[in-house]
């Protein structure tokens, strides 16, 4: 099979976290009355997440991510309560509780209240999502309680004037007492692209990789900077390759802390490679073959792209499928 052959289809896979059917009924967050008849409904559930570490509840071969309110106070005070939204007129809300400890390989603790229960099952976001622990649909929501609880964790103290601040609009909100600052949720927006030159993709890998392991180059967009102009400046950083065109794909909710992945691709004007080696281990070109074989897994070399949750396996597919991909310009 030559790179100029049809390559096989692989099979459809969905972009992790985009699916979010929670209605967020914003207008109501300032609603303090119809806010606690939202979380007295007896159909009301709540994501509870143990600082980082979303909480479950085993459920056969699957888990549970949602909790009733009188479930959810076996973990302990909340440190945060916040509405993410309704799902078919039931509500959803995410719930902080203080960090696991571990200490011992068979029992967790939640703020000093030992959780031995076998019928919960306590693990990261990111195995939750690749391995399917949990219903598709339950991602999305997952992936906005985590940014969100994340932020409140992060700012309870003004940044203006150092007075501690206070959770409002359902958690949409942090107000400061102390010289009045009104503070929202941040999302930090972060680029990925993969260089095309012909028919072949540029792709690094980092240390901290699985080995074997090559994706889509990224950074975070800086003040003052457009979408093409972070990615042009990432590239050149990272490897050294100057680009033309770009054009942007897709973008996707990335709870690692809280990120919006931004997925394009870019037109390389070469192919002459200058590895930044504090940001990578390695960086070489790929043709479309080899980029299929990794995506499917039969690569002889056990070189391997990204799993479908991520937005750089997507980039990588859509490189295999059609190329360059530049329908819509970015800037």
């Amino acid at each position: 099979m030559s790179d100029t052959d049809a390559l096989p289809p692989l099979p459809p896979v969905t972009l992790g976290y985009t699916d979010n059917a929670l209605d967020r009924m914003s207008a109501k967050r300032g609603d303090a009355l119809w806010l606690a008849a939202t979380l007295a409904d007896p159909r009301a559930r709540l994501y509870v997440f143990a600082g980082e570490t979303p909480i479950l509840r085993r459920n056969e071969e699957r888990g549970d991510p949602l909790f009733t309110a009188a479930e959810a106070e076996a973990f302990g005070e909340p440190v945060e309560t916040a509405f993410l939204g309704l799902f078919n007129g039931a509500p959803r809300f995410a719930r902080l509780v203080k960090e696991l400890t571990k200490p011992d390989p068979n029992a967790y603790r939640i703020d000093e209240i030992k959780v031995d229960d076998p019928t919960l099952l306590i693990t990261d976001m990111r195995t939750i999502a690749v391995q399917g622990i949990v219903e598709p649909h339950h991602l999305g929501p997952m992936a906005e309680g985590k940014a969100l609880m994340h932020w409140h964790a992060m700012h309870r103290f003004c940044g203006r004037c150092g007075t501690r601040t206070e959770a409002v609009q359902a958690g949409w909100r942090r107000d400061c007492s102390g010289c009045g600052a009104q503070n929202f949720p941040r999302t930090d927006p972060v680029v990925i692209m993969l260089p095309v030159h012909g028919d072949h993709c540029l792709m690094g890998r980092q240390r901290r990789f699985p080995q074997g392991m090559y994706s889509a180059l990224a950074g975070f967009l800086e003040p003052g900077e457009t979408v093409a102009g972070a990615v042009r400046r990432e590239i050149m950083e990272e490897a050294g390759v100057p680009v033309g065109r770009v054009g942007y794909l897709f973008d996707q909710p990335w709870p690692y802390p809280a990120s919006l992945m931004i997925g394009c691709h870019a037109e390389a004007l070469g192919r002459d490679i200058e590895i930044d080696t504090e940001e990578l281990e390695d960086a070489r070109w790929f043709s479309r073959e080899e980029c299929w074989m990794m995506l499917a897994r039969q690569h002889p070399g056990r070189l391997a792209c990204p799993p479908p949750l991520a937005i750089a396996h997507h980039l990588i597919r859509a490189f295999v499928d059609d190329g360059l991909v530049l329908s819509r310009i970015a800037s």
